[in-house]
């Protein structure tokens, strides 16, 4: 059994993590900001143990971290989005981005760093996007914090990877969760049409390759593409 802190696990691609790990027998505590109903139907669900916190406010990450004591996989899911013309954005919505989707990591493997120095092991997550490859219009803020979380996957698993500690990295495509609820369906039907595998991703399927790479020993500084082929 491990200790598995999931951010952002009360909804979604975080839910189905948690969902997926407490149910092969590990302790999972997962962060989430504010939507408590979400985060105790997720509990009740799992058992898994719900703290509330915000990755971006870097006192309030040390406080959780120091709750939860030690931690043997640290998943890196909490994110946000803005969709619209870079013109058109202000400056407090690209501030707040980079806050959650990159500052967030530094916040959350900072206080999870003194576990993993301890035991010499460890094992970090984080989720970029497919967007973070290869851009998309309108989501140019969004696209440049998870093409730095690409990069800053890359560097910590060189940093790490000599005090036992691997760094890997999931990229979701069209993954159907509410991230997609403002999205026309007939949008979401010609992805799924350009995707080779015919469909849009569930949760799950990120879930399940984020296992892989805990397990996959062999492998570190790697970006796996969970997009059903949508970008190859």
């Amino acid at each position: 059994m491990k200790n598995v802190v999931i951010t952002g696990g009360s909804r979604g691609i975080g839910a189905a993590a948690v969902e997926l790990f407490a149910a092969r027998g590990d302790r999972v505590y997962f962060l989430y900001e504010k939507n408590h109903e979400a985060a105790k139907a997720v509990a009740d669900k799992t058992g898994a143990i719900p703290i509330c916190c915000d990755v971006a406010d870097g006192a309030a990450v040390q406080e959780a971290f120091a709750q939860i004591g030690d931690v043997d996989i640290l998943i890196c899911n909490a994110g946000t989005m803005w969709f619209g013309l870079l013109s058109m954005m202000e400056e407090a919505a690209w501030d707040r981005l980079f806050a959650v989707n990159v500052k967030g990591i530094y916040h959350c493997v900072n206080a999870a760093m003194p576990s993993f120095l301890k035991k010499h092991s460890g094992c970090i997550i984080t989720v970029s996007s497919m967007w973070g490859q290869v851009g998309a219009s309108c989501e140019a803020a969004y696209s440049a914090t998870k093409g730095a979380v690409i990069a800053l996957t890359k560097a910590l698993a060189k940093e790490l990877g000599p005090s036992g500690i691997r760094v890997n990295c999931v990229a979701p495509g069209v993954i159907l969760t509410d991230m997609c609820a403002s999205v026309d369906p007939a949008v979401l039907a010609e992805m799924a049409e350009e995707s080779p595998v015919g469909r849009n991703g569930k949760p799950m399927d990120v879930a399940k390759a984020m296992e892989y790479l805990t397990e996959a020993e062999f492998v570190t500084g790697q970006v796996l593409p969970v997009n059903g082929g949508y970008v190859i």
